[in-house]
């Protein structure tokens, strides 16, 4: 219940409203209309530096994601292709495995599968443990990372191992990259060696965060076939065999026929020998 002295001050000749008139009359009109300006000012300013600090976290997130370059594995005999396409006869479901690192009688270290990210690590885990063992690197595979194809490379022209690509077994994507690294570099007619283009592997969903991952993974990807140019050229192979890479578009392949591969300097054995195992 109300008493007579809070009801006075709930009227306008309460004492609490007379002096909160007086204090309001004490300042002149601009003093009011400019506190209430950096006010509103102060407000705006908030609401911006909200919006900068989501917007900085998107943009952060997104450039944050993996832009590393890939080339996609090329695991469907049946796909479209340019040029003859020799019979591949190891079984897909091996093929889209992650890479299998397998050491094989007579100094074969076979990788088989998908050279996913991470496989160079196995890889120079495994040759560190065996490599002693080692005289040929096997290999049948679709490809993956092209990050993780340079790293097994390199490591396998510093050992001088061979390489080798039986017949009937398949080397498309970065898996040629790898097998360019090899002292000796042995293959086959009936051998599938392919290549295309390299391409982002994610982008973002937002429109504007895409176009500067797009933007990134172009450069990223123009920064990697420098890098496979100047690789090819060390080891020994005519560079210009990757522009049939830069000219393929992801969804296909480009296999090299026999004469190719010797043109290119891509073999420098072409046998004609059964491929053994799957």
């Amino acid at each position: 219940m109300k008493t007579d002295a809070n009801a006075r001050a709930d009227t306008q000749d309460g004492p609490f409203y007379r002096r909160l008139i007086a204090f309001l009359a004490s300042f002149e009109d601009g003093a009011i209309m400019r506190v209430a300006f950096f006010g509103l000012l102060l407000g705006t300013v908030s609401v911006l530096y909200v919006d900068y600090r989501e917007l900085s976290a998107g943009e952060g997130s997104a450039l944050a994601m993996p832009t590393q370059p890939i080339l996609p594995p090329a695991t469907a005999p049946t796909g479209p292709a340019q040029g003859p396409m020799p019979p591949i006869t190891t079984s897909p479901d091996l093929l889209d495995d992650p890479l299998v690192i397998a050491l094989e009688p007579g100094g074969v270290l076979a990788l088989t599968g998908t050279i996913d990210i991470g496989s160079a690590t196995r890889f120079a885990t495994e040759i560190a443990a065996r490599g002693e063992y080692v005289k040929t690197i096997a290999l049948d595979s679709p490809g993956g990372s092209v990050e993780d194809a340079l790293t097994i490379a390199d490591l396998i022209h510093d050992k001088g191992f061979a390489t080798s690509v039986a017949a009937g077994a398949l080397c498309a994507s970065s898996c040629p990259l790898v097998f360019a690294a090899g002292k000796a570099r042995l293959a086959t007619p009936q051998s599938a060696i392919g290549v295309h283009q390299i391409y982002a592997a994610q982008l973002s969903g937002d429109p504007q965060s895409a176009l500067r991952v797009a933007g990134a993974a172009m450069a990223d990807a123009q920064t990697t076939t420098a890098r496979i140019t100047r690789f090819l050229d060390m080891v020994g192979v005519d560079p210009s065999v990757w522009v049939h890479a830069l000219e393929t578009p992801p969804d296909r392949l480009y296999y090299f026929t026999p004469e190719e591969l010797t043109k290119y300097r891509l073999v420098t054995v072409l046998e004609n020998q059964p491929k053994t195992g799957t």
